[in-house]
């Protein structure tokens, strides 16, 4: 996410840091890896440690299963005590879209004055069920699904996926990391790749019906994750 790292680099080297922000896109494109770079980049900043993580300085909630009032006021708790280590504190609320009325409310107060060393991270998949209020004092930033060439290199750096898998992974997960992912590990754990294909086709050549059965039931064994990735396969090779 090229594009918002350089917009948030350009405000924290101007000294245009927001104190809250809404960063909004579908599952699996990097908020919460974007909020977590940001904590530790505005940490880091005039003479801070760029090898220290700061995780005393980061708090997450995951608002899908906090979201309650008491939540959001036990958060506020934290915000008057300022920073121990390094210049902020970050709190990162996910899905916070999930919270409820008077939850919202409470977080409202708190964004309308925040302490000076405070920064809120608010992540949310659209800014639909965002009350108005929440967003005129927040700086939104829409973070895009990721392009096929970021998350073909993705994939291959940090899982070594096959070229065989990669495309079909990068079709299905329709820039979706998370999704990616999980496919990939799917893909290579499974045995219909490359090699199942070219010895089902040789058995198939030969037409030795008895392997074929055998070859049959080995799919079928794997589950209907790998029975449908065989049949992408096919049909790919097939074109």
């Amino acid at each position: 996410q090229h594009q918002v790292a350089e917009t948030l680099m350009h405000e924290i080297n101007n000294n245009k840091l927001a104190q809250a922000f809404l960063f909004t896109g579908p599952r699996g494109v990097g908020k919460t890896t974007c909020a977590r770079i940001l904590a530790k980049v505005i940490n880091a900043q005039d003479g801070g440690d760029p090898n220290q993580d700061y995780a005393f300085n980061i708090f997450e909630l995951d608002a899908a299963s906090n979201n309650s009032v008491e939540d959001i006021r036990h958060l506020i708790d934290q915000v008057r005590i300022p920073p121990q280590v390094g210049k902020y504190k970050v709190y990162i609320i996910d899905e916070v879209h999930m919270l409820s009325n008077s939850a919202f409310n409470a977080l409202l107060k708190t964004l309308e004055e925040p302490p000076q060393n405070t920064v809120f991270i608010l992540l949310a998949e659209s800014v639909d069920r965002i009350l108005p209020t929440i967003l005129s004092r927040t700086q939104l930033l829409k973070i895009p699904r990721i392009d096929s060439e970021s998350l073909s290199k993705h994939l291959r750096e940090e899982l070594n996926i096959s070229p065989v898998n990669l495309q079909s992974v990068l079709v299905r997960a329709e820039g979706d990391r998370i999704e990616a992912e999980k496919l990939a590990q799917a893909q290579e754990e499974t045995k219909t790749t490359r090699d199942i294909f070219i010895q089902m086709m040789r058995v198939c050549y030969k037409k030795n019906v008895i392997d074929m059965m055998d070859w049959a039931e080995t799919i079928a064994s794997e589950g209907k994750e790998a029975q449908k990735q065989f049949l992408e396969y096919c049909l790919h090779m097939f074109r």
